[in-house]
């Protein structure tokens, strides 16, 4: 079954948890592996297992994003982090929202297994990001979404310029202005795979660098 959708694994040293996730994305869903300047084989791991493989040079969570979008092929495009924390089994319902006229855009809200998973500097981050967002742009949502499932026309036609940490933020930003409807849907949070490295939830710099690049993408 062709589900016209391509789902964008933006990475950067993702070799490790590539071969269990993508055993994990539904049938009919192709993979674009966005290669973000890994040093680990990252591009060929996922060549091997059937993925296409965009490279994106300029380093950036936002870069390899949007590098993902301009190189997708089909109607919608589905973006989740490359580490294995999230399971790509759990979209289908996303994708029907969107599919289906319910929803503009829907996202991902990641419930962790254990409080351990996700580190208390991350989960600050997350509750003051949401409640500023949600203060000055009127969405309600729990979570700052590293999942999102989109039309790709929509997606491209809001224009977002932020090349860093600040993408998914100034994506809400950009909805919210075009009028969006967003839905918000539970996904399970697991640790990332062994081997890989967050570069914003793995260190309190990290979160202090996607924060600042957070204050700069509100208006």
């Amino acid at each position: 079954m062709d589900l016209d959708c391509e789902l964008i694994l933006p990475c950067r040293n993702e070799a490790g948890a590539l071969p269990a996730l993508l055993t994990r994305v539904p049938v009919g869903m192709s993979v674009v592996v966005v290669d973000n300047g890994s040093t680990d084989g990252t591009a060929d791991v996922a060549r091997s297992l059937g993925a296409r493989v965009v490279v994106e040079h300029l380093l950036g969570y936002g870069a390899a994003v949007q590098a993902g979008v301009n190189g997708a092929r089909a109607r919608y495009v589905a973006v989740m982090d490359g580490d294995g924390s999230l399971d790509p089994a759990q979209l289908p319902p996303l994708l029907a929202d969107v599919a289906h006229g319910v929803a503009t855009m829907a996202v991902g809200r990641r419930r962790p297994v254990t409080r351990a998973t996700m580190a208390w500097h991350a989960r600050a981050f997350n509750v003051a990001a949401a409640w500023w967002i949600g203060r000055r742009t009127g969405l309600r949502l729990h979570d700052i979404p590293s999942v999102r499932v989109t039309r790709r026309a929509d997606l491209l036609a809001l224009g977002v310029r932020d090349l860093r940490f600040g993408y998914p933020v100034e994506i809400l930003v950009r909805a919210h202005e075009a009028g969006w409807s967003v839905v918000e849907h539970d996904m399970t949070y697991r640790p990332r795979a062994e081997g890989t490295t967050s570069k914003v939830s793995g260190s309190l710099r990290g979160s202090i660098r996607a924060a600042r690049d957070l204050v700069k993408a509100l208006p």
